[in-house]
């Protein structure tokens, strides 16, 4: 099963959230802090990351919400 990895892209002058399953986007909003929250919430719902791209279409940030691969070293 693929995973439902949550993209925040810049389209047609909207922020837009793109579930890597899908064709078309999951939704629409005016900022891309918004876009942001509801991608989390998205990836939080299927344990896949978020990957933020900024206003070049580079990806810029993320995080996983899922079984990490490769989990960070550090213990807090």
């Amino acid at each position: 099963m693929m995973k439902r990895n949550q993209h925040v892209v810049l389209k047609r002058s909207k922020w837009a959230v793109k579930d890597t399953t899908r064709t078309e986007p999951t939704a629409f909003f005016a900022t891309q802090s918004e876009a942001i929250k509801f991608a989390e919430t998205e990836a939080k719902k299927y344990s896949s990351d978020t990957k933020i791209h900024g206003r070049d279409g580079k990806i810029r940030a993320g995080n996983s919400y899922g079984n990490d691969p490769c989990p960070p070293k550090d213990s807090k």
